[in-house]
């Protein structure tokens, strides 16, 4: 889209810069803020750009990054974009998200294919201009976008961010500065010794800012468990050349879901809006705040082991916590989850516990997505105890891999089943490679990616949940159910609930296995997906099959005692 249209549509563009510290708080600013201005009926588009030079975050270790959020159509982005899901009604697509990485790859492969006439390639104008053209692509193709959130990733003095924020700082000259609102978060350190909150910091930081060119609108303070003085508030003003009304107080609450409710108080909203010159317009917040005075509510408590082997980043399975508490207001329930690393259970390992030890005292188990054979072994004592035990169980992913595999082995005796992830040589592959991952050398973005439909099998459990006979899950895989072994598995009692029907080239159609469960008969509640449904899940909308597990929970405590 040219910059014409762009202004001929009046698109108003916001853009989040964070300051002192990394982990600062940009998303979550940033989708309350998405949130609140939905409220008041404006339409909005998200984007994040990390400054990484990974294509995107596909590839990266769960340890170092976090989780890895997936679109409907198929992009591996950036963990912030959950926040965007959970908070709005943003649509988040591949333009939603985009790197240093994919920013250079564009522009040298335009450059290799002669785009440039010749002409030296720069940081600018080709890396800026490239990033400009993200940005208006982000809104090129709805029509009825009123208003763009631009989150720039990491901190404001690192060199990786620098060619972004000279892209904004182009950008806001280029579309006008009446459409462009730029939004500072940073942090303010608590000293004990002067029993004060420092602004220094934040002062330094927006100078870094301004000396880019790019003067801060408003600036969000992190506080940490500290509110901001009026005096303070005061000291930042008039330092750093903003109003009082656009220095936002932003202390830790918890859960999340308070943060914008806090910024509604301080009018932030508002305050974006008369800068952007729009209409303020009728606020309605009415199911969100329902939805926290409910989950503020909650007295009844269940408790969940989940199984995972990243057990050690808060952020590696951000999407499956977020999900278990949407599915507690659900459920009317607090839902009390612990991560537990699968090592734990592997007897291989030094550190090695029963399962019954550990997990006896919870109302259900679930084993989490993972890539890799470390704790493996661990993985598949926890599922062989949850059935045996007859203990509510959901597995996601690879969780449902792992199911399978206990299932052969221990119900079915087919000794050394395996997955040929793990074991290439195993004599009864019942999980087994994908037909078009057959062959893929690169590693990034080639897995099956994005939302397919899944068919589900009246009567079963996935069908009491979803109450819907087709339904649209995302997916991040490269193996599956080996199809060999349905009918020997349907026979002894695994339940295919759910299959995505595909044709293949030569015309054939055939069914991926989306859903197992276990017949009533030998286990009350056992359920897991190969796909990911935690992506899904939002407050509003609490995703079916964590809402249908913590249900069963409730009932197995009910049948067990606390």
């Amino acid at each position: 889209m040219s910059e014409d249209i762009s202004q001929k549509r009046k698109i108003k563009y916001i853009f989040v810069t964070g300051g002192v510290v990394s982990s600062v708080g940009k998303g979550i600013a940033s989708a309350s803020l998405g949130l609140l201005l939905e409220s008041r009926g404006y339409k909005i588009a998200m984007m994040k750009i990390d400054p990484y030079i990974n294509v995107d975050p596909g590839t990266m270790n769960p340890f170092e990054h976090g989780e890895v959020f997936v679109t409907d159509d198929g992009a591996e982005t950036d963990l912030d974009l959950g926040h965007y899901q959970r908070f709005t009604n943003a649509k988040l697509t591949k333009k939603s998200n985009t790197t240093t990485g994919a920013i250079y790859y564009s522009v040298i492969r335009k450059e290799r294919e002669g785009a440039y006439s010749g002409k030296t390639v720069q940081v600018i104008p080709h890396i800026t201009g490239e990033i400009k053209n993200r940005i208006r692509a982000l809104t090129a193709e709805d029509e009825d976008v009123d208003i763009a959130i631009v989150e720039i990733g990491g901190t404001v003095g690192d060199i990786e961010s620098l060619p972004f924020l000279e892209a904004i700082r182009q950008f806001r000259m280029e579309v006008g500065p009446e459409n462009c609102c730029f939004i500072h978060v940073t942090h303010l350190p608590y000293i004990e010794a002067a029993n004060e909150l420092k602004t220094k910091p934040t002062q330094h930081s927006v100078r870094a800012l301004r000396d880019i060119g790019i003067q801060p609108n408003v600036i969000i303070c992190r506080t940490g468990d500290k509110s901001l003085e009026p005096e303070q508030i005061d000291k930042v003003a008039l330092f750093c050349e903003v109003p009082r009304k656009g220095i936002i107080n932003a202390p830790d609450i918890s859960p999340v879901y308070l943060i914008p409710l806090n910024f509604k108080e301080q009018n932030f909203d508002l305050t974006v809006l008369e800068i952007l010159g729009l209409d303020p317009r009728e606020s309605d917040l009415t199911q969100w705040i329902n939805m926290v005075n409910k989950l503020n509510s909650l007295e009844e408590e269940v408790r969940i082991a989940a199984v995972g082997k990243y057990t050690k980043h808060g952020d590696a399975y951000k999407s499956i916590n977020e999900a278990f508490i949407h599915a507690g207001i659900a459920n009317n329930c607090k839902v009390s989850f612990e991560w537990i690393d699968s090592k734990r259970f592997d007897p291989t390992c030094e550190e090695y516990e029963n399962p019954e030890d550990v997990l006896a005292g919870y109302h259900g188990i679930l084993v989490g997505p993972g890539f890799g054979g470390r704790g493996v072994e661990g993985k598949i004592n926890v599922v062989r105890f949850a059935r045996e035990n007859k203990i509510p169980y959901f597995g996601i992913c690879f969780g449902m891999q792992i199911a399978v595999i206990e299932f052969a082995r221990n119900f079915l005796g087919m000794k050394g089943a395996h997955t040929t992830e793990i074991d290439p040589a195993t004599p009864y592959p019942v999980i087994s490679l994908l037909t078009e991952q057959k062959g893929v050398q690169q590693i990034g973005g080639t897995m099956r990616l994005g939302a397919y439909s899944c068919e589900i099998k009246p009567g079963t459990i996935a069908a009491e949940a979803y109450k819907e006979p087709v339904v649209y899950e995302r997916h991040r895989h490269r193996y599956e159910f080996n199809n060999k072994y349905r009918r020997m598995f349907e026979e002894a009692g695994m339940i295919v609930s759910g299959v995505h029907h595909r044709k293949l080239l030569d015309g054939e159609e055939e069914e991926l296995v989306e859903i197992i469960e276990l017949k009533r008969d030998l286990h009350p509640w056992f359920c897991a997906s190969q796909f990911h449904p935690e992506f899904k899940s939002t407050p509003l909308k609490p995703q079916p099959l964590f809402c249908a597990f913590i249900r069963a929970a409730l009932e197995y405590k009910k049948n067990h005692g606390p």
